[in-house]
């Protein structure tokens, strides 16, 4: 059996400096998936935007700069608040959305409670599958 984690909130998609918009999106955490985190995006058509990372991605991104190419994270403040902005590259365009940190960070303690780091391997019953396989 797995547990899901969801949080339900509002990104700002920075179009430029001085404008953005408000995007519903849902982040998604599974115990079955333990390495990823899942955040999609209601962009206002038929179709909602998916995106797959890996979690330790975002954590670390709560905190400092990280990522190369298709996704990258860092924390900033400014306004006097502080948020997580997020870099996302696919052929299919470019985004650059804001997060509220304490959101982000309080929902990926949730995560880390459920399935802490370095446990993960452990959820994917990857033993289990290669005993099976190996058995006479």
């Amino acid at each position: 059996m797995h547990t899901v984690v969801e949080r339900d909130l509002v990104l700002e998609l920075v179009l430029s400096p001085e404008h953005s918009i408000p995007v519903p999106a849902r982040l998604t955490y599974r115990s079955d998936d333990p390495y990823a985190v899942h955040i999609s995006f209601h962009i206002g058509s038929e179709h909602t935007v998916h995106w797959t990372f890996a979690r330790e991605l975002l954590v670390e991104g709560v905190f400092r700069p990280c990522g190369r190419g298709d996704v990258r994270v860092w924390p900033t403040k400014g306004a006097g608040r502080c948020t997580v902005m997020m870099a996302l590259n696919s052929p299919d365009g470019d985004a650059l959305l804001e997060a509220p940190a304490a959101l982000v960070s309080a929902w990926l303690e949730r995560t880390l409670r459920l399935v802490p780091p370095g446990t993960e391997s452990e959820r994917l019953g990857i033993d289990d599958g290669l005993a099976e396989l190996l058995a006479p």
